[in-house]
């Protein structure tokens, strides 16, 4: 048997949500199983899966030791890391072209963790089921700004706020050639192949098919480029990169959407540059950033035309 705290990162999750981070090598029916059979109990009662954890229970689990997960070794580290800013609830950090968000050691969220674990704002010995992580994503090879949760709380209704579309991300590109129109709005139905890496634009009746919209305002022109800001309304895979393709101008450098080689990029000029919380209503813990606007303060690629 195993004694479990919940702490205040794990509260106000359901028991089966909690159980499936906690015991991650238990398979789900067998998970089932144990709520079935009465192997968790709050104060001496069986816990079934819907009932919601608080802060404070004791939970008691007759369950073997080999499902219980090793804690997370943080190995990471933090210096180097670009924050943008900072608060108790969330960080926003820069992320180099070249980096990966998700995924190993040098992840940008492995160099984040490792920077809350030096500042003793993150221990996974005395976490249970959460660990500090991105609401938002970009790819290897864009820049641009992450946002990162510091508590479950911060996470949860942050992923909400980005759903319902109250916080306003925008980019800089530097396209190949100037599109005719200067300003406008582009929509299309993308499909993404996940063995190839790559998406294509299709028909809005293709199965799989994804609604993508973008607006996008030509700020300067020249020498057969044009920079431009874009603002996303949707949020898919490579978006930007394969609707200015499927228009005739893709991204400068980037050779996987048609763009020819250039010897001074070697990956597509992306950079996700400013992030404004247009938060509706109440906010919660998160209201001091309502109507805040975080920016990436240099010219972002208005020297390469």
């Amino acid at each position: 048997m195993k004694i479990i705290t919940v702490n205040e990162n794990d509260s106000g999750q359901r028991v089966d949500k909690f159980l499936s981070k906690l015991l991650p090598t238990m398979p789900r029916s067998l998970l089932y199983k144990q709520l079935r059979n009465k192997r968790v109990k709050r104060n001496k009662k069986a816990l079934s899966a819907q009932d919601v954890l608080s802060c404070g229970d004791e939970l008691c689990l007759y369950i073997n030791d080999e499902f219980f997960g090793e804690k997370k070794q943080i190995t990471a580290r933090g210096k180097g890391l670009l924050v943008v800013y900072e608060d108790d609830n969330i960080l926003v950090c820069d992320k180099p072209a070249g980096q990966p968000s998700h995924g190993g050691e040098d992840s940008l969220l492995s160099q984040m963790q490792g920077y809350l674990f030096e500042k003793g704002e993150y221990d996974p010995s005395r976490e249970n089921s959460f660990a500090p992580g991105l609401c938002n994503r970009l790819d290897r090879n864009t820049r641009g700004l992450l946002i990162g949760a510091k508590t479950a709380a911060a996470q949860k209704l942050l992923n909400e706020k980005i759903k319902n579309r109250e916080v306003t991300k925008k980019y800089r590109c530097v396209l190949c050639g100037v599109p005719e129109q200067k300003s406008g709005r582009l929509i299309h139905y993308l499909k993404a192949d996940e063995k190839e890496n790559r998406v294509r634009v299709v028909k809005k009746d293709t199965p799989g098919a994804k609604e993508a919209i973008l607006d996008y305002e030509v700020i300067k022109a020249k020498n057969g480029k044009a920079l431009a800001e874009i603002t996303l309304l949707t949020g898919r895979k490579h978006q930007i990169r394969v609707q200015f393709a499927n228009i005739g101008h893709p991204l400068l450098g980037d050779s996987k959407y048609g763009a020819p080689k250039d010897s001074r990029f070697h990956y597509q000029a992306l950079c996700a540059y400013s992030l404004t919380f247009d938060f509706a209503g109440d906010s919660g813990i998160l209201e001091n950033l309502k109507g805040k606007t975080l920016s990436i303060v240099e010219t972002v690629f208005e020297d390469v035309l």
